[in-house]
């Protein structure tokens, strides 16, 4: 098990850090790996350890006592997963399940402290990435409340899909439906409008997009 120094560059807490700091810390980490569906972090569960996506797609959501599932982001790799609760000491406030196979890099509350002692500069990084946080989070709020859906569901398929490339996290139409707020049979009409539009093309195990400009005016038609 070899913790990947270069990588950990790539987290934002740590980019401030210098390679030689990075090389000399990186033993603070652990590694593990996880398979498709597995829940790595359970709502209402206390935090002892940050995580952080070194390979693969976690799917970070909330789930109501009715059992409806609300996808407040997927976590790729460089993205920390349950920062707020290991920093407030309360108890998970999200799930995180992962998309395939995932590896994590793991680090200890009180490695973590450590560090940011020994480095301000990480302690005064954590600001940044704590507003980024929020600002994506009022960024979902004002998807929810002001976009209609077909834009939500383009916007989705934006931000997890490439030009004539199928959907990088493999998302199925009911993980969109989470995403969006909305019902499967909603999403599928979407897609199906889309494609139909020539703006997509749908195919077994992946969703093509074969025009990405018209794609972008529709979400910023539906802001």
């Amino acid at each position: 098990m070899t913790i990947d120094a270069a990588f950990l560059k790539s987290i934002s807490y740590f980019s401030v850090m210098s390679a030689a700091e990075l090389e000399a810390n990186k033993q603070l980490f652990t590694e593990k790996t996880v398979q498709r569906g597995e829940v790595i972090i359970m709502e209402g569960e206390l935090s002892d350890t940050l995580y952080f996506v070194a390979a693969g797609a976690v799917k970070v959501f909330k789930t109501s006592a009715q059992g409806k599932e609300q996808i407040l982001s997927i976590a790729r790799p460089g993205e920390a997963l349950n920062d707020i609760p290991v920093f407030d000491g309360k108890p998970n406030p999200v799930n995180a399940q992962a998309l395939g196979p995932v590896t994590l890099y793991g680090l200890k509350k009180d490695k973590l402290l450590t560090i940011m002692q020994q480095y301000p500069k990480v302690a005064l990084n954590t600001n940044k990435v704590l507003a980024e946080r929020m600002r994506q989070l009022v960024t979902l709020v004002e998807d929810l409340s002001f976009r209609h859906v077909l834009g939500r569901v383009t916007k989705i398929l934006l931000n997890h899909s490439s030009e004539g490339a199928g959907a990088n996290d493999h998302l199925t139409q009911q993980e969109m439906a989470a995403m969006a707020g909305t019902a499967r049979e909603v999403v599928a009409r979407s897609l199906k409008t889309l494609e139909e539009q020539g703006f997509i093309r749908i195919e077994r195990h992946r969703i093509v997009i074969t025009n990405k400009k018209s794609l972008e005016e529709i979400v910023a038609e539906s802001g």
